[in-house]
């Protein structure tokens, strides 16, 4: 097996004596689409800028394409292509001018690729920078980061200032990127939706480390929703892990009950109805419901 493109262990990083990364560990295996899933505010941007050497860590390690990316030489960097939150380009240039610039300093540069792209997302190589809604310039920003055809593509909230018909155009992208099975990416994102479009797998940060980390369709597989109805009345404390391994929250109404369980066999099912004399249907949840479960502290309502 190939290394992982990306491999970070014990990342710590701190602002001001506050902790917004906490130990963080994180594998990305070569040729996956990894979405780095967190609510705004939870230290996503800090733990790409940490991940690519952008931000000396506190403590830990990140590795990127094997090397330290505290000291990536010059081969590795060129294999890198990233979009930060902000694009900040040069206004003063005009589209063909910042392309024929960023160009030269690649090995490898794709240009049909680009006036493809350019084409499709209806950017005019003419064009100014600085006449660019914010929109348009993170559109320039990812073509920009797609032209010397990366091995490892790191995207910060990429679809954030687009609007939904340029975020599916984004999504093909992404995807044609992928499609090789030799290519990374790993993009932040709040909005679950994109990346259960083009992610196989997905990492939850959430205060300061990585909830979940791994394929999202077990992470999908592992949360169900138990919708119980019993004969007489359920215990108040239905909630607390003792009462059924694996819950993550509770609604307690009499005789009947909606839980949220993680990791729950379907031996672990039948004992609850058996316990309880109860009938439970198991109900799928989106990745938005279980971002938003996981966000939740776990315990009776």
């Amino acid at each position: 097996m190939s290394e992982p493109a990306i491999q970070i262990s014990g990342v710590a990083k701190a602002f001001g004596g506050k902790a917004v990364l906490k130990k963080v560990d994180l594998c990305v295996p070569t040729g996956s689409v990894t979405g780095l899933l967190g609510k705004n505010g939870a230290g996503k941007t800090t733990l790409i800028k940490c991940l690519l050497g952008l931000l000396k860590c506190n403590s830990g390690q990140s590795l990127l394409l094997g090397q330290s990316a505290w000291s990536l030489n010059a081969a590795s960097k060129a294999r890198l292509g990233y979009v930060p939150q902000s694009a900040g380009l040069y206004p003063w240039l005009k589209i063909h001018q910042l392309i024929a610039y960023t160009a030269a300093y690649y090995p490898r540069w794709n240009q049909g690729l680009v006036d493809e792209l350019l084409s499709r997302w209806e950017l005019s190589a003419g064009q100014r920078i600085g006449s660019l809604s914010i929109g348009t310039q993170q559109k320039l920003a990812i073509i920009l980061a797609l032209g010397h055809e990366p091995d490892l593509l790191v995207l910060d909230e990429p679809a954030a200032s687009l609007d939904p018909s340029a975020r599916r155009e984004f999504l093909k992208a992404i995807l044609a990127v992928a499609s090789e099975g030799t290519r990374t990416v790993l993009f932040s994102t709040h909005i679950t939706s994109d990346l259960e479009r083009v992610a196989d797998r997905v990492a939850v940060l959430k205060d300061g480390v990585i909830e979940y980390s791994g394929d999202l369709d077990a992470l999908k597989d592992s949360m169900k929703r138990w919708h119980i109805t019993a004969a007489g009345p359920l215990p108040a404390d239905l909630g607390t892990a003792g009462a059924v391994p694996g819950v993550v929250r509770a609604s307690v109404h009499g005789s009947e009950a909606i839980l949220t369980v993680r990791g729950a066999t379907r031996g672990a099912l039948r004992a609850a109805e058996n316990r309880f004399g109860a009938n439970i249907e198991v109900e799928d949840l989106s990745l938005e419901d279980i971002f938003l479960e996981m966000h939740h502290h776990a315990g009776a309502e």
